[in-house]
């Protein structure tokens, strides 16, 4: 199935992370797409205690540290918490303030007493902002409002929305997206010496609504996921699984040095380099046996190739090819179109550096024939 993007204008069903940069067939950086207000999407994170860094255990899996009541705080006031808000936090404090595991207990009594706060008017979603950080440690709070500059989807304005009332039902995805995903891990993983090595939990989320506009559906920046509730992409359930899950790879390719750039430059520029016509436009019906996935930008071509975006949305997209045919072997269904890996060479040759490297080798998809 191809989704075409709607709209007004071409527009994307993803961006980058505010800092990120947009890349040339070549790979090289080009301009910064986004300008950002200080405490947003670009730089959340390093301030008031956030959870950046986790610690690699024997298996070689991130544990991260859970986030802070102080950033929690942070991430669903922007600053300006009510009075029954600086009480949870109050509260938290008086019980312990060092790093024990006291005090983390006390900062999850806090921020489970902030959401009750942040989501007082809307019941549903309040429950389901709970569970959600029961299920994976992941706080729901909003984003700070600027305007981005998309480089080709122009400049966008983007405002604070919570995900209540008529978008209720996004908390209620990306909660099933949280309890898929703990359970797709357990699956990858067992029976396996080695483990993944890919973080996906505890996150921020910041939701925001794109004025007058659906895109982006969602950008991540420094373990923060910022989530457009007016997002082209979030129709269903399952396309928020993806949707995250292509997130949640830009956050692990930085964590692993900028991965992507390094190891899959070479491969990704042959593909466009072949599938430019005299024209210098890309040809789609060319780049379709190379597209990991079937995202396509209305007006462009495949989201992994579309300009401007280089080689990092092609191992997105890649990272979410993984994941979708290995929840079908999970769920005991054949796949419904041939491996990605058992196409052209190329797609065989990058698979592998993925796999290897964010997925401990772990490769559940037959062998092709």
């Amino acid at each position: 199935m191809v989704l075409t993007l709607m709209g007004c204008a071409p527009s994307s069903p993803r961006t980058t992370a505010p800092e990120a940069s947009t890349s040339t067939a070549s790979g090289q950086p080009g301009a910064t797409t986004s300008v950002t207000p200080a405490g947003s999407a670009g730089d959340a994170g390093a301030a008031d205690g956030a959870a950046t860094d986790g610690s690699v255990d024997t298996a070689g899996t991130t544990t991260p540290p859970p986030i802070t009541a102080r950033r929690a705080m942070t991430l669903m006031f922007l600053g300006d918490p009510p009075a029954e808000a600086r009480s949870c936090r109050v509260q938290s404090s008086a019980h312990s303030s060092d790093g024990s595991s006291s005090a983390r207990s006390s900062d999850g009594d806090a921020i489970r007493c902030m959401l009750a706060v942040r989501f007082a008017g809307d019941g549903q979603a309040g429950k389901s902002a709970l569970a959600l950080y029961d299920e994976a440690g992941t706080v729901a709070g909003i984003e700070e409002p600027h305007m981005m500059d998309g480089g080709w989807r122009g400049m966008l304005k983007l405002v604070p929305e919570p995900p209540v009332g008529r978008h209720r039902r996004h908390l209620v995805w990306l909660l099933g997206a949280a309890q898929d995903f703990n359970q797709w891990f357990a699956d990858l993983h067992r029976d396996k010496k080695t483990k993944a090595r890919y973080r996906h939990q505890p996150l921020e989320l910041r939701f925001f609504r794109s004025v007058g506009r659906t895109t982006p559906s969602a950008y991540a920046s420094g373990w923060t996921v910022a989530y457009n509730v007016s997002g082209s992409l979030h129709s269903s359930a399952k396309a928020v699984r993806e949707t995250m899950f292509h997130e949640l790879f830009h956050l692990n390719d930085r964590d692993h040095g900028n991965w992507s750039e390094q190891h899959l430059t070479p491969i990704y520029d042959s593909i466009v380099t072949r599938c430019t016509n005299k024209w210098n436009k890309l040809n789609t019906a060319c780049l379709r046996p190379y597209a990991p996935h079937h995202v396509m930008v209305r007006g462009g071509t495949y989201y992994a190739f579309q300009p401007g975006n280089g080689v990092w949305e092609y191992a997105a997209e890649l990272a979410t090819r993984y994941y979708v045919e290995h929840r079908e072997i999970f769920a005991g269904r054949r796949l419904a179109k041939p491996a990605f890996k058992c196409g052209p060479e190329e797609n065989a040759r990058s698979w592998t550096l993925l796999v290897d490297e964010f997925f401990g080798g772990i490769d559940h998809i037959p062998a092709c024939p």
